[in-house]
């Protein structure tokens, strides 16, 4: 079974910048979406931006322009480049991956810490 693993989490000040990684254990083959989502204590989890493998992207609204997920340049890899962070992005970040060979069944990293805060 596929793995993926997170790096690059941490705190930041508001207005300062991140950059989350996602690698996965072996190559993807077929269609995808790989992406990030994110969870606070007491709320669902929901997604941040995703990119497929054709390189189509979705981002939700609250990005607003701050973040840009593309792919790394390792093999099987995203980046998600997160600037002008505020407070309200503290979160856990999980990494997540659906293929179709797979019915786009979930895989999930296991998460890596965001704060924002002074």
């Amino acid at each position: 079974q596929v793995q993926l693993v997170e790096s690059g989490g941490g705190l930041v000040q508001p207005g300062g910048s991140l950059r989350l990684s996602c690698a996965a254990s072996e190559a993807i083959s077929g269609f995808y979406y790989m992406g990030w989502y994110r969870q606070v204590p007491g709320s669902q989890r929901e997604l941040v931006a995703r990119i497929t493998s054709s390189g189509d992207t979705d981002y939700a609204d609250f990005t607003m322009g701050r973040f840009t997920i593309s792919r790394g340049n390792a093999e099987n890899t995203v980046v998600l480049q997160m600037n002008s962070l505020k407070p309200d992005d503290t979160a856990d970040y999980y990494c997540n991956l659906q293929m179709r060979a797979y019915s786009f069944r979930d895989v999930w990293g296991q998460g890596t810490q965001v704060t924002v805060s002074s």
